[in-house]
């Protein structure tokens, strides 16, 4: 897979770059920086894949990525035209931009903890309005007020670490991404995050990439550690736990609403991925009443 290296770029007078995007939706390009990323989704749902893992995103939850952690945020199906439907704010970082052994004072010890933890990449499932507001007190030429803002958001998010956070990828040492290759997996993925919910051919997604089909899925499980069908279904089963805590939709509806054509196909494939059957995913979240779904530890 291709992943682009995308260097952190610091105003000249700031040792750490604070960025706001807000666009009609986040560019599906898979890239990695050489250090480290903490992102709060304001406004978007969708698909955030990680490493070599797929789960969804929605509004309120803060990702945070280590050093050469290839990672790549996809929206909902929704309208190009449509006007800052897609919200980040981001903080970026390098390991010694406060000096090479800034993190290794005992003050900072559990900060050190939680950047080695995002190797494996973390999602906090809500944010929370103390935590989200100290995002939106960031403000460009305040350099002495940011850092001290950015040290209170690490220092939050090292004690929401012991609940209510997840670990995104189990072996690190299986993400090897080559700058070498070509961009076929990347149209691959944005293909797939874009028609999940209809009839993918493996025989297209081959052509879209030049190969055979059998040369496709040789390179597809030696880049991912996965088949293009386990991929496929992921992505589908991600998009079905959205449906499944919500009431508007039966089991069946939900089944075809997320691109499977038999309902016991997708009861297999919901319980391979998830740990349980659909039905009682939606029965475990009811009885929690809240608003994070069940989720299932990586693999």
């Amino acid at each position: 897979m291709k992943a682009s290296y995308r260097h952190i770029s610091t105003p000249e007078d700031a040792s750490f770059a604070i960025k706001e995007y807000c666009q009609p939706r986040f560019t599906n390009t898979f890239h990695f920086h050489h250090g480290y990323e903490v992102i709060l989704i304001v406004k978007s749902s969708g698909h955030v894949y990680v490493g070599n893992k797929v789960m969804n995103y929605n509004e309120g939850e803060i990702f945070m990525f280590g050093q050469g952690l290839v990672h790549c945020f996809s929206n909902d199906n929704l309208s190009k035209n449509t006007p800052d439907v897609a919200h980040a704010i981001v903080v970026q970082f390098t390991a010694d931009f406060m000096g090479k052994d800034f993190f290794e004072s005992l003050e900072l010890r559990k900060i050190k903890e939680l950047l080695q933890q995002s190797a494996y990449g973390i999602k906090f499932s809500s944010a929370g309005p103390s935590l989200s507001a100290l995002f939106f007190q960031f403000q460009p030429n305040q350099q002495m007020r940011n850092l001290i803002l950015l040290l209170q958001v690490l220092e939050e998010l090292c004690l929401r670490s012991s609940e209510g956070a997840l670990l995104l990828t189990d072996d690190i040492r299986k993400i090897r991404f080559r700058e070498s290759d070509s961009n076929k997996l990347g149209s691959i993925f944005n293909y797939v995050f874009e028609n999940y919910h209809h009839n993918i051919d493996i025989s297209s997604a081959a052509s879209m990439a030049c190969m055979s089909k059998a040369a496709f899925c040789r390179y597809f499980k030696r880049s991912t550690h996965k088949t293009f069908s386990q991929f496929v279904n992921e992505i589908r089963i991600s998009h079905a736990t959205k449906l499944l805590i919500g009431k508007e939709y039966n089991i069946t509806d939900i089944c075809y609403a997320c691109g499977f054509d038999n309902v016991s196909y997708f009861n297999r494939q919901f319980k391979i991925h998830q740990g349980i059957s659909p039905r009682e995913y939606r029965k475990v979240f009811i009885e929690r009443n809240t608003s994070t779904p069940f989720l299932r530890p990586a693999d």
